[in-house]
């Protein structure tokens, strides 16, 4: 097994909610930043909402299962939900988060969370700018420090998946 010093760089999921285009792609500047600033690759993956994230990484982790292969180190969750007039926001809010942390438990994840949860787009756009708040390079950053906690307990080398996969 590979020792923490000598662990090749990760690879990386990261499934954004697509459902407001520029909070994602503000947010999503801040991932890619931090984790090119580590050598990470990654693979990106859209859905609508961020009620579909924690289906879209267990879809990543049933093919894992099915065809014994690792294919990502970490996974990183970006999306945005703004409180309206009605309880859907609770809804989305309460079950995107609890789905990421039964995934993050059952199967020991290293995971970043960012879903925002607002109250209006100001603060959506304040949270997600990479110049302001940053809080998917928060995420990102997270990720990776799961990650190396995952190294730590020598839980982390992955088997390359068809020779590697490039930054995308």
């Amino acid at each position: 097994m590979n020792k923490p010093d000598d662990a090749k760089p990760p690879h990386i999921m990261i499934v954004e909610a697509r459902f407001y285009d520029d909070i994602a792609d503000a947010a999503m500047e801040g991932v890619t930043s931090a984790l090119d600033e580590v050598g990470a690759t990654y693979e990106r993956f859209q859905v609508a909402g961020a009620f579909e994230i924690p289906a879209a990484i267990s879809h990543a982790l049933i093919q894992q299962d099915l065809y014994d292969i690792h294919r990502f180190d970490g996974y990183i969750a970006l999306g945005c939900v703004i409180r309206g007039e009605t309880t859907h926001y609770d809804i989305i809010s309460e079950e995107s988060a609890r789905g990421l942390m039964d995934l993050s438990i059952e199967f020991g994840l290293a995971l970043g969370n960012g879903i925002l949860t607002v109250e209006n787009r100001e603060q959506a756009m304040d949270r997600a700018m990479k110049s302001r708040k940053d809080k998917g390079g928060e995420a990102a950053r997270a990720c990776l420090g799961m990650i190396a906690h995952k190294r730590a307990f020598q839980l982390f080398p992955r088997e390359e998946v068809n020779g590697g996969a490039g930054r995308s």
